[in-house]
């Protein structure tokens, strides 16, 4: 097992077998054992007077006994999904929720509503979704099945069933106070631990999708200048007749590493660029983990506190003392099971990620290598066969 210092590095030792070595990593469910299979796909826009929004089909199967039936098709828009991971956060304030795409995940690359935004975006709230299926706990949420299967309209009038006024002006009081408590006095070791984990891992994967945007964005440079390189040898070799073969077979060769190049990019969009953002975004969903489980930790030590300084109603500071302590136990068994599931998970996505686009580079190297060698020594045979019809009498 990695310890929690190990994050200062991922330079791990990496079996010879890059295949093998992902297979000692199988932390999900295999399909033999899973029961909930959920597909996002169809993306379809819709103009109305107000706005522009776009929804995605979600497709469910199922073999669960709570479920009236084995199969739901319905469709859902951005919004919905955001309710969905509100509505998780609330029950399961200590669980680790997947992250969502931001409203605008690829502003500054893309245009919003473009093919390859809404792709991107259904590719990510696939994801979201069968995280959550793939969860123990998450995956028997209430408000996740009725995302599941509610028509529209039944999700509309379910969405409106929020918590009261009262209840949301006690949660925001209860946040206020507890931020102005500061610091937990008796805040268990291990998660002062994780929460000094975090904080350097949020950094590291923070610095690591800044480095990886910027590869793709000078690759794409590049890739952008060498479309011009062929056209240009072919229509030198028009001019040069002397050459001209050896123009045209340049032109080919830059034109077979221009493809190769577009093959390395889309590796980079698919493999390395969406898990690098999305741990980002778990790094920030996991600090607000931490202080809601420090925020529990704070009711129970304030109630502790109020008790020692009061001389009556010991015993009913003692009742909700202990109701306290075992929230907080619960919170605590929560959050550490889930902590070392989401560690798993992570090491396997960042190893299988960087494993992909390592053989990636190989690939488009050798194809790169392969096409220019055999061009030289198609040259070099020409050069043999004018050399010796020259020595001929």
């Amino acid at each position: 097992d990695t310890s929690l210092v190990e994050v200062n590095s991922f330079s791990a030792s990496v079996p010879i077998s890059p295949s093998s070595m992902i297979n000692q990593y199988k932390f999900e469910d295999g399909p033999e054992l899973r029961d909930l299979f959920i597909t996002v796909d169809d993306p379809e826009s819709h103009i109305t007077a107000i706005e522009t929004f776009i929804t995605y089909r979600v497709v469910t199967k199922t073999t669960r006994g709570e479920f009236d039936s084995s199969e739901y098709e319905v469709r859902r828009r951005y919004q919905d999904f955001l309710w969905l991971k509100s509505k998780l956060e609330e029950a399961h304030p200590t669980l680790i929720i997947p992250p969502l795409p931001e409203k605008f995940i690829m502003k500054g690359m893309v245009e919003r509503f473009s093919d390859e935004f809404i792709e991107t975006r259904r590719k990510a709230l696939h994801k979201f979704l069968n995280r959550i299926a793939d969860h123990p706990t998450l995956t028997f949420n209430e408000d996740f099945k009725i995302f599941l299967t509610a028509q529209a309209w039944e999700l509309s009038s379910h969405k409106k069933q929020g918590p009261g006024l009262l209840s949301r002006m006690g949660q925001t009081v209860r946040a206020v106070a507890s931020s102005v408590r500061g610091a937990v006095k008796n805040r268990p070791e291990m998660f002062t631990e994780m929460n000094n984990y975090m904080e350097t891992f949020s950094q590291k994967i923070t610095l690591l999708d800044k480095i990886a945007h910027r590869i793709y964005k000078e690759e794409r440079d590049y890739f952008n200048e060498m479309k011009e390189y062929g056209p240009i040898h072919t229509l030198w070799s028009a001019s040069e007749e002397d050459i001209a073969d050896s123009l045209k077979g340049i032109a080919s060769c830059i034109d077979r590493c221009c493809k190769a190049t577009e093959r390395r990019m889309a590796g980079l969009s698919e493999h390395l660029l969406p898990i690098l953002h999305e741990y980002v975004l778990y790094s920030e969903i996991l600090m607000g983990v931490l202080k809601r489980r420090d925020q529990i930790q704070g009711e129970l030590d304030s109630k502790v506190d109020t008790l020692a300084n009061k001389k009556t109603e010991k015993d009913l500071f003692s009742e909700e003392i202990g109701k306290l302590e075992d929230k907080v136990e619960r919170a605590n068994n929560a959050l550490k099971a889930d902590w070392d599931r989401w560690k798993q998970n992570m090491q396997w996505d960042m190893r299988s990620s960087f494993t992909n686009v390592a053989e990636n580079n190989l690939r488009y190297y050798e194809e790169c290598l392969a096409t220019w060698e055999s061009f030289l020594a198609s040259q070099s045979v020409d050069l043999h066969v004018e050399e010796d019809s020259e020595d001929r009498p």
